[in-house]
């Protein structure tokens, strides 16, 4: 039966975590409360049945949203098509042709100055005089006294040929229709030629009145302006229609017909106006400029049009890829949590508390894996995209059936600090490892594989109970088998111990409880179990699945029975591996041993590890030349759930690298070396960089200041935990910032780097070469060690204080009352005083109170006491003085005197 993560379950159903928990609940399904959990396939049907229509919700909008998407491809395609049609219709249309010869006109018949004769009885021939500079054609008379039958269904042009010369008067003009003719009037030299209309003739056709009749506005274009419509065409009888020859009556209205340039020719229009849309007006620009500039231009601009387009949607396009990849995260697996925090632009503190409420306990130097990468992400509108995918599926081999074989537990032992979890490894172990370590506290995570007396190996995992050690919890969490929660009985369950079980149950491992120190007279195993029983953790003495052991480290009392349970675990948990596979397993610690180089101690998970192997660690590859196990004995071959230490690494990886054997030394090189090329562009896309609210802020703040710190210590661990608890003391005006963390001892270039940076070198448990000691000196750069991880949080602490600008407190130094008053000319007002508590000096500043309401304050002008200047006049004796810039002193007044003290300030 498969099984289905809730993420992905309520991803793909569109539903939240509430919703699915609580209705599998209610169906009688329990279902752990967190997205890392996973379902059957009977719960994930029940799910499916019922939120089927949410599911269905998200298809149809996203298939919508991909309809609308193709919608909007097509339509720009179609506008594309439209414009390469375009020009091709408007070269078309542009006829260009130079003028049409239809005839001659016999100049030699028209005297210049002849005046018009009178016409000859209908039909007479009427001339027509050309105003324009082109050729036109001779029209005949008997072609223009033709009756022309204009319907308002096909209408045509009027043959109006007599044209009116600049020269010659309006009243020249020639009537077309008529039968009989008037004769001629001669007005001085010009005679006037007209014929007499003799009504309408009737053709039997009718007008179709309902094309005149107008048209209702579209609602897009009630804001045009209207057209001129054109008077050419008469209304009809009341009995019927009639036809028009479309020309103006002698007596109608005529337009512009005197202008000079225009044609002789006026034509009818053709109907009801019609309405131009802007695409239209648009059209007829483009067809003169066309025109006007050739098929060349045209040509031109297309192609300069086509281009512009072309690079504003590959703009658009770009900026649309930008937006999405902003979105996008390129991470690594295995990255911090700060520098997660960084890429997505958010405060740190934000992704740890999004983090607990997955249920996953983290700090800021922490590393996520893919998973836990994948769904913070997530939670902040983010998706992850992991570079170094194509490598690890290279290292993807699987297991064979046939040759796995019982491995032994790996067992981690955590608890709060001096709850005596060392001390029970010292007991099992047979040693003192608790000598061995500064301030009587563990400060690494130690790893020892342990032989019983039945034979049987366990490998252990000690981890640090000081609170700056949260991450190397969590990692020894991370590798486990089991894990021995140690809680003092004469305590409590303390900060640590409550962290502690978190990591367990965020690994989904095991837990037994032992509880120590049971042989102290205030000892209460009890208060430890009910106070376990306030967190859900009952154990079996309670009713209760979790086994518990009340012990005693130092004596030894009930350890066998701890153990028994320790292989009783494991034996339910089944745990194999095969021996035969190459190796690979986790970094547990990492350090430089001056004389050795880089040592690297690990924890085989499967496969068996030799000499001379090649291994592939984080970004780092070397060959393994020693292996060593945790007491120095040189060992050849490690097989699965064995620690070891190895020499031969080109660095010092990380804790919490995975590594894995590869058959190729180059193949190992080429990874590691891309895999140092990408950490070191992510360490560019996570750096943060000061923004505009940055600098606000600071000034906002006014005195904000930076403590630069280069740190170095022994091992990886300790060196993250050291960090974290260092950037932890950042406050609003003093922040901390780590510029650079490794492994090692203090060198030149740390010096040069601390010089540069104007930041502190501090050292943990490593010492500084000669000639770094002494640069520092030339340089002035200080250099800090330590060996116990409190000593080092609590001076950075105070050097952070040191920055901090002090705050002025007021002290009351003395207190006077004016017995009596006394004004002297050129001095002021002198008041007799007696000091009634405290001493008045001379430099000290005063305030007069009247009735409990401070009148003023300011300084001494004068102390006298006689007739003698005094520095200083103590308790129960009388004085005399007088305040600088203020006489209104009266009897009874207090004067008070006080000084203003800096008072250091505290985180």
């Amino acid at each position: 039966m498969s099984n289905y993560r809730i993420s992905k379950v309520l991803s793909e159903l569109n539903i939240g975590l509430d919703t699915a928990v609580d209705y599998l609940k209610s169906k009688g399904h329990e279902v752990e409360k967190n997205r890392n959990a996973k379902v059957d396939q009977a719960q994930y049907d029940l799910l499916l049945e019922s939120f089927a229509s949410d599911k269905t919700s998200k298809d149809e909008a996203e298939t919508l949203i991909q309809q609308k998407r193709d919608e909007k491809e097509a339509i720009q395609a179609e506008r594309i098509e439209a414009e390469k049609a375009k020009p091709e219709v408007i070269r078309a249309s542009a006829k260009l042709e130079g003028p049409k010869i239809a005839g001659k006109i016999d100049l030699s018949l028209k005297p210049k100055a002849a005046p018009v004769k009178a016409a000859a009885p209908a039909p007479a021939p009427v001339k027509t005089q050309v105003i324009k500079e082109e050729a036109k054609p001779v029209v005949k008379a008997q072609e223009a006294a033709k009756p022309e039958v204009l319907t308002a269904a096909e209408p045509t042009p009027v043959k109006e040929e007599a044209a009116i010369s600049p020269e010659a008067p309006a009243a020249s003009v020639e009537p077309i229709n008529s039968e009989a003719s008037e004769p001629a009037k001669v007005d001085g030299n010009h005679a006037t030629q007209y014929q007499k209309l003799d009504g309408p003739k009737l053709t039997g056709q009718t007008i179709d009145l309902t094309q005149f009749a107008k048209k209702p506005k579209p609602p897009g274009e009630a804001g045009k302006r209207k057209r001129i419509k054109t008077e050419g065409l008469q209304k009809p009888a009341a009995g019927g229609g009639r036809t028009t020859t479309g020309a103006a009556s002698v007596g109608g209205p005529r337009r512009d017909n005197n202008r000079p340039g225009l044609g002789s020719r006026r034509v009818a229009p053709a109907g009801p106006p019609k309405e131009v849309s802007k695409e239209d007006i648009a059209r007829k620009i483009k067809e003169t400029l066309e025109k006007l500039g050739g098929g060349r231009k045209s040509k031109g601009s297309k192609m300069r049009r086509d281009k512009r387009a072309e690079r504003t949607e590959r703009r658009e396009m770009e900026e649309l890829e930008r937006i999405e990849g902003e979105k996008i995260l390129k991470l690594t697996e295995f990255v911090t949590l700060l520098e997660v925090a960084n890429m997505m632009g958010v405060a740190p503190t934000e992704v740890i508390s999004t983090c607990m409420s997955l249920g996953i306990m983290a700090s800021m130097n922490q590393r996520l894996d893919k998973e836990t990468l994948t769904i913070v992400a997530d939670e902040f509108g983010y998706e992850v995209e992991f570079v170094d995918k194509e490598m690890q599926e290279v290292f993807n081999e699987e297991d064979i059936t046939e040759n796995l074989v019982f491995r032994s537990p790996i067992v981690t032992v955590m608890g709060h600090v001096d709850h005596g979890k060392t001390s029970l490894l010292d007991f099992i172990r047979k040693d003192n490892v608790i000598a061995g370590e500064a301030g009587g506290i563990t400060q690494h995570i130690g790893a020892y594989s342990v032989e019983l007396a039945t034979g049987q190996r366990i490998a252990f995992l000690d981890t640090p109970g000081h609170e700056a050690f949260t991450a190397m919890r969590a990692r020894g969490a991370q590798v486990t088998d089991i894990v021995i929660i140690v809680i003092s009985a004469d305590d409590s369950v303390m900060p640590q111990t409550k962290e502690a079980i978190s990591h367990a149950q965020a690994a989904g491992v095991p837990m037994i409880i032992a509880i120590n120190k049971i042989d102290r007279p205030d000892a209460n195993p009890e208060r430890i179990k009910e106070q376990l029983s306030q967190m859900n953790i009952l154990v079996e003495d309670w009713g209760g699945k979790i086994q518990s052991q009340e012990i005693s480290a130092k004596s030894g009392l009930n350890v066998d029975k701890l153990l028994e349970k320790v292989l009783l675990e494991s034996e339910m948990l089944d745990l194999k591996a095969d021996p035969g596979r190459k190796a690979k397993g986790t970094v547990i610690e990492a350090t430089l041993d001056k004389g050795r180089g880089y040592v690297t101690t690990l924890l085989n998970q499967s496969g068996t590890l030799r000499i001379g192997d090649y291994i592939l660690v984080g970004p780092h590859s070397g060959k393994v030349r020693a292996m060593m196990d945790e007491r120095g004995n040189k060992l050849k071959e490690v097989g699965p759930s064995m620690p070891v230490s190895i020499l031969g690494l080109d660095g010092a990886p990380q804790a919490g690298d995975n590594y894995v054997v590869m058959e190729d030394e180059r193949e190992a090189k080429n990874i590691a070396t891309r895999r140092q090329q990408l950490s070191r562009e992510q360490s560019v896309r996570s750096q943060k960089n000061l923004t505009l609210e940055e600098i606000g802020r600071r000034l906002a703040v006014g005195d904000f200041q930076e403590l630069n710190i280069v740190l170095k210590g022994d091992v990886d661990g300790s060196i993250e935990a050291l960090a974290d608890s260092l950037q932890r003391l950042s406050t609003e005006e003093i922040q901390v910032n780590i510029i650079h963390k490794a492994v090692g001892g203090i060198t030149d270039s740390d010096v040069l780097l601390a010089s540069a940076s104007k930041a502190v070198i501090v050292g943990f448990q490593v010492r500084p070469a000669a000639s770094a000691r002494k640069l520092a000196e030339k340089e002035d750069i200080e250099i800090r060690l330590y060996s116990i991880i409190y000593d080092a949080i609590n001076d950075i602490k105070d050097a952070m204080s040191g920055m901090l600008s002090p705050d002025l407190k007021e002290e009351i130094t003395c207190t006077l009352e004016i017995r009596e008053t006394f004004k002297i000319s050129k001095v002021g007002t002198i008041a007799g005083c007696m000091v009634t508590d405290g001493t008045i000096t001379r430099s000290t500043r005063v305030r007069i109170i009247r009735e409990g309401v401070v009148v003023y304050t300011g300084e001494l002008g004068s102390l006298k006491r006689f007739k003698d200047d005094v520095k200083e006049v103590k308790k129960g004796m009388d004085c005399g003085l007088n305040i600088k810039n203020f006489n209104d002193i009266k009897v009874g007044d207090i004067i008070e005197g006080f000084k203003e003290v800096e008072v250091q300030r505290e985180l």
